[in-house]
């Protein structure tokens, strides 16, 4: 089912922590660095930048068209808000060598073909989609040819959409292919999530499914992983940091470090794909029930209410059989506070596990 290159970048290490920098970086480049620094340093296993200049994203117009009119950045035009948040291409080889540098994989979302290029000579390993750009096929054509991995936002769109473009990216030849169950609300409110989503994706498409989260409680994707996501994105910020278009639902310092805790504990209590018990509780059993003498019983004696009783420790025969015990004769004597044994079930041939 493909998935075998995102197996060998990420070492075969699921889940995936991806530390999403956005525009945090307020158009300063040394930000951008800090924050690269910041998700190394917290435990994040790769960075992604968002590769667009405002003229590949929109037009310079203050129609009512391109008013953002509801949610964070409301009273912005499309394009101011691409202009002050994006990640100037300039950057770009500079902020991969950095990250090289320091020891953490780099990738991230072209917004259209120029953006292909420019990370195609960045050598960038990876390829996400963003959630609106999900229904771009040109898009999607151009990325099929670098023969990289792709990841897939699927914020907004129905199963029928998610199909649609899975299956395009197939046809263009794109193997590799993770989809992300992602709410496109900022900040997202817990009634806005659907989990089961997770399982459904995964059961009907077969390959890496993750989560993009871009809420404000962490709960949401300790819980995304034990419905299996494999790959979970979400925003960073530095340690106090106060300003940053996607401040409100970003990470900030140490908080990634939890973060990540939380998400490899999440997979470290679900990731047992066969029944499982630790050997460890076997030293509880001890505390069962089971069958013993509550007074001394002659041998010949019937067994009642009255002289075996289903009490703590273990040491005895499992409670299962105390009822067919009553009534047959016991078949030695045993002593006040004596567990009753195996061997009583076989001389009166009781059938063991029965």
């Amino acid at each position: 089912m493909g998935n075998n290159k995102f197996k060998k970048i990420f070492k075969n290490k699921f889940p995936i922590f991806v530390a999403e920098i956005s525009a945090n970086h307020n158009g300063k480049f040394n930000l951008a660095k800090k924050l690269i620094k910041c998700a190394k340093d917290n435990g994040a296993d790769a960075v992604k930048l968002q590769t667009y200049r405002p003229e590949t994203m929109t037009i310079n117009s203050n129609k009512k068209y391109f008013k953002i009119k509801k949610g964070l950045w409301k009273n912005n035009s499309l394009w101011s808000l691409y202009k002050k948040a994006h990640t100037p291409y300039e950057w770009h080889q500079d902020l991969f060598n950095y990250a090289k540098k320091i020891g953490i994989l780099c990738f991230s979302s072209p917004f259209d073909e120029t953006a292909v290029d420019l990370l195609e000579k960045l050598n960038c390993p990876i390829y996400k989609i963003a959630s609106f750009e999900m229904k771009d096929f040109s898009l999607i054509k151009k990325i099929s040819k670098t023969k990289k991995p792709v990841i897939i936002s699927t914020g907004m769109a129905s199963l029928d959409e998610i199909t649609n473009t899975y299956n395009y990216a197939k046809k263009c030849g794109i193997k590799d292919i993770a989809l992300l169950y992602c709410v496109s609300n900022y900040p997202s409110r817990e009634s806005d999530f659907n989990l089961n989503n997770i399982k459904i994706m995964r059961e009907k498409f077969k390959c890496i499914i993750g989560f993009s989260d871009h809420s404000k409680n962490d709960d949401i994707a300790f819980s995304s992983v034990i419905a299996g996501a494999e790959i979970i994105e979400k925003h960073i910020a530095l340690e106090n940091q106060k300003k940053g278009f996607d401040i409100d639902f970003s990470l900030k310092g140490k908080e990634i470090t939890r973060f990540k805790k939380r998400i490899m504990l999440a997979k470290t209590i679900s990731g047992k794909k066969n029944f499982f018990r630790n050997k460890s509780e076997n030293l509880s059993k001890i505390f069962r029930r089971s069958i013993f003498a509550i007074r001394k019983i002659k041998k010949g004696e019937k067994f009642s209410t009255e002289n075996i009783k289903r009490i703590r420790p273990g040491h005895g025969l499992e409670p299962k059989y105390f009822s067919k015990l009553i009534g047959k004769k016991s078949p030695q004597t045993l002593n006040f506070g004596q567990p009753l044994n195996v061997s009583i079930l076989r001389r009166l041939r009781i059938r063991m596990n029965g």
